[in-house]
């Protein structure tokens, strides 16, 4: 036990801050919506999925000269849609209409985007994604000691949101209460996020389910050549043909080819799905505007199914209003705590108790010194 309490103090002591960054700024993107209604112009608005609204929006933004890559289209909380183009951090919020409302072209200019950038990346881009997975496990590691440590003093447990008092003795106690109390949404949080940083570890969980070879090749793109992006594509035409495929589902992004060669892409959301952009596609010649290939998201093998799920859980993308309130708690908590361990550890790394060192060097010394 002793030997797992270092482990536990050492390791929050030098990773702490981080976790504990990483919980308060996923707490302010669980309300990226909310922020963008209240700042951004038409963010707003009521969203319109009818056919001629979304292909007259298409024909008008990839008509632009610097047109973009991609377009995730507005949401029932959010009625922007967001351009992204070939440079990584250009990007851009327009009406529903093809409008633009807000460009950038640096991360920096927008906060909602820097934030995403280092809770997702660390700032650091795949490097820092691979870093925030591991820092994701580590917390997992923390959950699991945090409660094996927790179990010899639970006959003291109590309930409290702050420390009784702001002494070592008074924060541990209340982080290791606090820390059970929150755990299981913890290992929801941090389980998840992990397993959207790195892919080893969600292939991982999801091999009793499926094999790996079979998500991968499940969530393949086709195999088909494209001819050259028409000038005059029938944006009515491509978004029809998604829509039939898929009955009453939602369109969430169009994209463009990303090489010579490549397909126009639609992702769909249907009703049963819990991803916000959605799983379901359908691809398309773009010279030709005709399907070529779709793929039902639904009936994705089981690992697959139980992979998508990560990011709305992790976001709080489902469960509404009272969801998105439940993982704030838990972000802020991650936060409280990380703070507080790396408080605790770094003004006593020895983990021992001033008091008690000064009772053994009172101790050591001879009976007649001590009394003096």
């Amino acid at each position: 036990m002793k030997t797992l309490r270092l482990l536990h103090r050492w390791t929050g002591g030098l990773i702490g801050l981080l976790l504990a960054l990483l919980g308060f700024t996923g707490a302010l993107l669980v309300h990226e919506d909310a922020f963008l209604r209240a700042t951004v112009p038409h963010a707003a608005d009521a969203q319109r999925q009818d056919t001629a609204t979304l292909a007259a929006m298409a024909t008008k933004v990839f008509a632009e000269r610097d047109r973009p890559r991609s377009i995730v289209l507005a949401t029932e909380r959010m009625g922007l849609n967001k351009l992204s183009y070939k440079t990584a951090e250009q990007a851009a919020y327009a009406d529903q209409d093809g409008n633009i409302v807000q460009a950038w072209t640096s991360n920096w200019a927008r906060p909602e985007a820097w934030l995403f950038d280092f809770h997702h990346h660390l700032f650091n881009g795949d490097t820092g994604e691979i870093i925030g997975g591991i820092a994701g496990l580590a917390g997992l590691g923390f959950v699991v000691t945090g409660l094996l440590l927790w179990w010899p003093t639970r006959r003291m447990f109590h309930v409290r949101l702050w420390p009784r008092v702001m002494k070592r003795a008074a924060i541990v106690h209340h982080h290791r209460d606090l820390g059970v109390l929150i755990a299981p949404l913890l290992i929801l949080s941090l389980t998840t996020g992990a397993a959207m940083n790195l892919k080893w570890f969600s292939l991982g969980l999801r091999a009793p389910f499926t094999s790996p070879a079979a998500m991968d090749k499940a969530s393949a793109a086709p195999k088909i050549k494209g001819g050259k992006l028409a000038k005059d594509l029938d944006w009515r035409g491509v978004i029809g043909q998604a829509q039939a495929r898929f009955p009453g589902a939602e369109v969430r992004t169009i994209g463009l080819p990303q090489k010579a060669g490549g397909l126009v892409s639609i992702r769909l959301r249907q009703q049963k799905e819990w991803l916000p952009n959605g799983r379901s596609m359908a691809w398309f010649d773009p010279a030709t505007g005709a399907m070529v290939a779709s793929r039902d998201a639904l009936a994705l093998p089981l690992g697959s199914r139980i992979a998508n799920a990560d990011y709305p859980l992790h976001a709080a993308k489902v469960g509404g209003l009272a969801y998105r309130l439940v993982m704030t708690i838990s972000g802020l908590t991650l936060t409280l705590l990380g703070t507080l361990a790396v408080v605790t550890f770094w003004g006593n790394p020895a983990g021992t108790p001033k008091r008690r060192k000064l009772k053994a060097k009172a101790a050591a010394k001879p009976v007649g010194e001590a009394l003096t």
